[in-house]
């Protein structure tokens, strides 16, 4: 791997650093020398090391143009929450006719009901009010459940349609805070997350943008 790229790369795993770099509130030798350190490079690709750092500052501030406009989207959004959220990850096949009972069953009660499918397996997101019903009709179909989890639905504009990149920094502010992403789904202008309860404050903390 080249210096360039190795510089690139220890950045973007460090986001203080990162975020230091691009509001320019950081030394560039001393930074060199800590990145020469930790990669354990040789003395004399300082410079190359140096030149790297200041390149990938540029890059940072071209970035921090498109950042302002996903803000600038995101500001006027909208966050539904809803906690009391049950993931089941089912073997693919299952009875059909049970997954159209169980939604016509949810959806007549207006509660949350999401099925994405996989390649060998299917994912229910709903509430734990119905989590007994969907053991007893999959029994050993179950893979997996994963219960005390919130669901977060960002509402946008369709302006979100020409906008690149807003998934992608979502994704990494929910990183940079630590934040598992247990199921994730977009459908046009809504974009849903899956989050432990106990991760919800801060959640909704970071996704404040007005």
């Amino acid at each position: 791997m080249s210096i360039t790229k190795s510089v690139e790369e220890y950045i973007s795993q460090h986001p203080n650093t990162k975020g230091c770099l691009k509001n320019d509130l950081i030394n560039f030798s001393s930074l060199s020398r800590r990145i020469m350190k930790d990669l354990k490079l040789k003395s004399k690709d300082f410079d190359a090391v140096l030149v790297a750092c200041r390149r990938y500052q540029a890059k940072l501030s071209k970035e921090e143009h498109f950042e302002k406009r996903i803000k600038d989207v995101l500001s006027e959004s909208k966050l539904e929450i809803k906690t009391g959220i049950v993931v089941f990850i089912i073997e693919k096949d299952v009875y059909f006719d049970y997954l159209l009972d169980i939604e016509k069953e949810i959806k007549k009660k207006m509660e949350v009901f999401h099925i994405i499918e996989g390649v060998n397996s299917l994912t229910l997101i709903t509430t734990q009010d119905f989590a007994a019903s969907i053991r007893k009709l999959f029994r050993n179909k179950i893979i997996r459940e994963n219960s005390g989890l919130a669901e977060l639905i960002i509402r946008t504009s369709n302006v979100i349609e020409k906008t690149p990149g807003v998934l992608s920094y979502l994704y990494s502010l929910f990183g940079d805070y630590n934040i598992n992403i247990f199921e994730t789904m977009s459908t046009w202008t809504d974009t849903l997350f899956i989050i432990s309860e106990n991760d919800l404050e801060k959640a909704v903390r970071i996704l404040k943008f007005r």
